[in-house]
């Protein structure tokens, strides 16, 4: 047998070792350290720190969320109160912070910093301030929590902020937006006045008397303003606006110690005219600052106080710019971090026609009284006066309160708004009366009656109510026709009485009475009764001649006269030139055939009164006085129908003929 050699054998012994070895023995791990590095992503973390600072909660956000490094540089005491401090000087609202999502295959690794990408936004009382920034979180151990924590500096604030820099705002307030009319003619705008200050030492207080008279206030008033408690004597102190020709400026500058510098204010082109249409600006009420100090209104604020300048408060509003400015500590300097450009009001453009208002309020000579014009094939509103108006430039930038107490005192009353009130219309309502007759079929326009007598009732159970007629000398018989141009108030009242169970109601309320008008200026609606039904037969019999409790607002009697000119389509009054046109109130009102009808019978009724329009006039007696009233439109240009109330018995339907004929000449 042979020998196997020894070096053989030890060599087997060799290899057999080796391979049992590598049996016995898993393989080593290939990067122990990077997968004893990785770690969960950190989004959550900046969640989590971005809602606590959207809300403000600045404890939260130092106790939980920042690293040892920045813990340790502000404290939680300096953190906080300094964000609350800045956050209140800069009147921050609506903060809105966002981050950029990462990448759904993003790896995290605890030894190095983890970036995300943030947008940072909110309104200040200079405007809007947004910037992005990186947001920067390590991995530390807190104790024993091991997580991610978020490294923040002050320019998370406001850009370029740092420690030790003191912040300052500097507000620029944005011009306010004008009113227009149709034509773009200023109904309220902005012009060039003067603030005029004193500075105390150098004041000549022997030409006190004479700096109050110029500036139209009391030499208290200006002694007032001098004795506040942050006035020093070097101070240049503000004692009132004026708006002043070059003469009144050039006496000012003779009392030692008196400046002045330019400042926009607002004016009223239209004054008395679109007074009740415009309204006036004055200083913030405390209870619109109550209502608006959310929406950065201060005590100094100058706002709308009556009529569209207050209802458009926001539109009109220009919105303030300015900077935000940093004194900085460490180089000694002055930086601006926010600069923002302040931002006009809106210009807001009215249906009014200012040309025709002014004319129908001079018409009507400041009589007491209210006068509509609306365009029946849109509905807009040509012209809304309530006379006597006042002048709202009056009121630019004070009005002395004497001057008020004697405009308050009128017994003309020209802080009342007449167009927004309801009256008793009388016989003006007839056609819209035979109107709803004729629509249910119970009037026959051709069918005459025998009237006789001044008065009438038809049951002894009426007791002392009787329906009367202004004359009972037109020949009998009474057809529509007549009754409309003589205002038989008997015809109407049998006319009612004849249509059939609460069709007549029903009637009126499809013509929009008992409805609110949606109107930018709130107005009284009309309405049938004060409960809004007819009580007894005799009520109904005088309503169908706008008596018994019916009462009208102007707009809306221009307004029920429309579907005699449209076949029977209302439309809703609008105000502002960008509404949409023609915004259907109802329709079906009237068929053609009927509305040609009240379309003579009122051309009739006009020549009658020796004009030129088709319409109808008469009397109403209202608080123990009779009111005059006429509403009617041109028979060369029905484009314009025109309602017109004056206050006493004078005929206002030649009024309205006038301003139609020169209105259609342009």
């Amino acid at each position: 047998m042979g020998k196997t050699p020894l070096p053989a054998i030890f060599l087997l012994l060799i290899l057999i070792l080796s391979a049992c070895q590598e049996a016995d023995v898993e393989p080593p791990d290939e990067t122990p350290d990077e997968t004893a590095k990785a770690i969960e992503s950190p989004e959550v973390r900046v969640a989590e720190f971005i809602e606590l600072w959207k809300s403000g909660d600045f404890p939260g956000m130092h106790t939980n969320y920042l690293n040892q490094g920045t813990q340790s540089v502000y404290g939680e005491a300096n953190f906080v109160t300094w964000q609350q401090d800045l956050h209140k000087q800069m009147g921050v609202e609506n903060l809105e912070v966002s981050y950029t999502e990462p990448a759904e295959d993003a790896e995290w690794n605890k030894e190095q910093p983890a970036d995300f990408s943030i947008r940072v936004a909110f309104d200040t009382i200079i405007g809007p301030v947004e910037f992005e920034k990186t947001l920067t979180l390590l991995y530390e151990s807190h104790g024993k929590v091991e997580d991610w924590f978020v490294e923040w500096d002050p320019s998370f604030i406001v850009p370029n902020l740092e420690a030790g820099d003191q912040v300052s705002t500097e507000i620029t307030q944005g011009p306010r937006g004008e009113m227009v009319d149709r034509n773009g003619n200023a109904i309220a705008s902005n012009s060039t006045g003067y603030e005029v200050s004193v500075i105390p030492e150098n004041f000549d207080t022997a030409k006190k008397q004479q700096l109050a008279e110029l500036l139209g206030m009391s030499e208290q008033a200006i002694d007032n303003k001098l004795n506040q408690p942050w006035v020093q004597p070097h101070y240049l102190v503000p004692i009132a606006q004026i708006k002043a020709d070059q003469s009144t400026l050039d006496e000012l500058f003779t009392i030692r110690g008196t400046t002045s510098r330019e400042v926009t204010m607002r004016n009223y082109p239209y004054g008395w005219a679109l007074s009740h249409i415009s309204g006036y600006m004055g200083p913030i009420t405390s209870e619109q600052l109550e209502a608006w100090s959310s929406k950065g209104y201060s005590t100094e604020t100058m706002v709308g106080r009556q009529g569209l300048e207050e209802i458009l408060q926001e539109r009109l509003r220009g919105r303030a710019g300015g900077r935000i400015i940093l004194k900085k500590q460490q180089e000694n300097a002055v930086i601006t971090s926010v600069d923002n450009e302040p931002i006009p009001g809106e210009t807001v453009a009215l249906t009014i026609d200012a040309e025709l208002q002014q004319a129908l309020y001079e018409a009507m000579g400041e009589q007491a009284g209210t006068s509509a014009a609306i365009d029946p094939d849109t509905g807009e509103t040509l012209a809304l006066v309530s006379s006597p108006g006042f002048d709202p430039n009056e009121f630019v930038p004070n009005i002395t309160n004497s001057r008020f107490q004697e405009l308050a005192n009128d017994p003309l009353q020209p802080f009342f708004n007449r167009f927004a009130a309801v009256y008793a219309p009388g016989p003006i309502m007839q056609p819209i009366t035979a109107a709803i007759g004729l629509e249910s079929g119970t009037l026959d326009p051709a069918e005459g009656y025998d009237i006789s007598g001044k008065s009438w009732q038809r049951y002894q159970s009426w007791g002392d109510y009787r329906v009367t007629r202004p004359r009972d000398d037109v020949p009998n018989p009474i057809d529509l026709n007549k009754a409309l141009i003589h205002s038989d108030n008997i015809y109407f009242a049998q006319q009612a009485l004849n249509i059939q169970d609460d069709d007549f109601q029903t009637g009126l309320e499809n013509f929009g009475f008992s409805e609110e008008i949606a109107f930018p200026i709130e107005l009284t609606p009309s309405r049938i009764s004060q409960d809004g039904t007819f009580g007894s037969e005799g009520q109904l019999a005088g309503t169908a001649s706008g008596q018994g409790q019916m009462q009208v607002n102007i707009l809306h009697m221009a307004t029920l006269y429309s579907p005699i000119l449209t076949n029977g389509k209302l439309y809703k009054p609008t105000l502002f030139l960008d509404d949409e046109d023609q915004q259907l109130w109802n329709e079906n009102l009237l068929d053609a055939e009927n509305a040609e009808l009240l379309q003579i019978s009122l051309s009739n009724a006009g020549k009658e009164l020796g004009t030129e329009l088709a319409g109808k006039s008469g009397t109403a007696r209202e608080r123990d006085e009779q009111n005059s009233w006429f509403v009617g439109y041109s028979l060369v240009n029905p484009d314009l129908i025109v309602a017109m109330m004056v206050e006493g018995e004078d005929e206002v339907d030649e009024t309205v003929e006038q301003v139609i004929e020169e209105w259609n000449k342009e």
